[in-house]
């Protein structure tokens, strides 16, 4: 199985970019992974929240393939500790997807029409953090996950 992390908006500040891409070399040790950038829209001082959502459910939804899993990090998801998330990342190997592609939205969050088409969901934390943040910790827990999994003592019980 291929882990993509889809996000929207690039990540700008250097010191999550080092942290990300730390994560992002330890975790291509266990399953071929990769983040994937939906590029900030342009102009978009005369658009609604709606509007912005809407074109970023667009570009969102184009990755939607057969075959592939998609799921949305999104503060009303499923909770998980980090050995249920590794459970939950075993089962979906175990399902023999193409692809678990897991979703960032832009900062004012997912449109209905996404909502309506990806019904999985999984949430970091009830607390809202910034994209850079959801991640870096997003990252961060896939690593986890893989050395959990592989009884390796990154992860502490």
């Amino acid at each position: 199985m291929k882990l993509i992390l889809l996000v929207v908006g690039k990540t700008t500040e250097s010191w999550a970019k080092t942290a990300i891409a730390e994560y992002e070399s330890r975790l291509k040790h266990y399953l071929p992974f990769r983040i994937e950038v939906i590029p900030d829209l342009k102009s978009t001082k005369h658009l609604t929240e709606e509007q912005i959502k809407s074109r970023e459910a667009e570009a969102i939804l184009a990755w939607n393939k057969p075959g592939d899993t998609m799921v949305l990090l999104d503060e009303r998801g499923e909770s998980y500790t980090s050995e249920g998330f590794a459970s939950y990342l075993q089962k979906k190997m175990n399902t023999g997807i193409r692809q678990l592609i897991v979703v960032i939205g832009g900062p004012y969050g997912f449109a209905p029409s996404v909502y309506e088409a990806v019904p999985e969901r999984i949430s970091l934390s009830k607390m809202t953090f910034s994209h850079q943040m959801v991640r870096l910790f997003a990252v961060e827990q896939c690593y986890r996950a893989m050395t959990i999994l592989n009884n390796e003592p990154y992860h502490h019980s």
